[in-house]
């Protein structure tokens, strides 16, 4: 089986309990309200610093394994913190907090970043392909109940404006996948990463839960 397939049916159930939250569920449900959005979108952000800065924009670079990975249409940093600005104002970061469930996933991937860079691809993987295929189910949801622009302030983090076919874009990422230089048992490695890379974003999706509960 080729890794990229691997990967995929082995994190398929992961993948399935993080998408069947209750915060998720009621977020594009249209149950919770825009603030709730506006705190998802702040922990994102936490997570984008750790995928997009540190080693991940220096030494991994030129990384053999993590290297063809770490595509400039895929950043989302910037994006994100132009729809913080629509959200919060100028002064978004004032007050910005991490969930405990945020900071461990955050140096979790810092971790990956600085010392496994086939770790570091797991929670790309995890991230990006995401952001490019149920994110996209976020971004109309987004549009709809809170009266977003199309694709404007607000959504930008879910816009890849440099990637004009996301179904090709996708097929040549896994690919990449597929040509790792890994042998059999580092593969499996990746694979629980991604499972874990899952389990910590579940984890955020707990504690937002709580924190916008809904009345019974």
């Amino acid at each position: 089986m080729e890794f990229s397939a691997l990967i995929r049916t082995a994190s398929r159930e992961a993948h399935a309990d993080v998408g069947s939250s209750s915060f998720m569920t009621d977020l594009l449900g249209g149950r919770l309200g825009v603030a709730a959005y506006r705190r998802y979108s702040e922990q994102l952000w936490f997570v984008y610093r750790a995928l997009e800065s540190g080693p991940a924009a220096g030494a991994l670079a030129a990384d053999p394994v993590a290297g063809p990975f770490l595509r400039p249409e895929l950043a989302r940093l910037a994006e994100l913190e132009r729809d913080l600005a629509h959200l919060g104002g100028p002064d978004w970061r004032t007050g910005l907090t991490a969930l405990p469930a945020t900071a461990a996933y955050a140096a979790r991937i810092a971790e990956c970043a600085r010392d496994w860079p086939a770790g570091y691809v797991a929670h790309h993987y995890t991230r990006y392909m995401g952001d490019l295929s149920g994110g996209q189910i976020v971004r109309d949801t987004a549009e709809k109940t809170w009266g977003f622009d199309r694709k404007g302030d607000g959504v930008r983090f879910y816009v890849f404006e440099s990637i004009g076919n996301p179904a090709a874009f996708k097929r040549e990422y896994r690919a990449l996948l597929d040509a790792l230089p890994l042998d059999d048992l580092e593969k499996q490695r990746v694979v629980e990463e991604c499972k874990r890379a899952y389990a910590l974003n579940a984890g955020i999706f707990r504690e937002l839960a709580e924190e916008f509960r809904l009345s019974a």
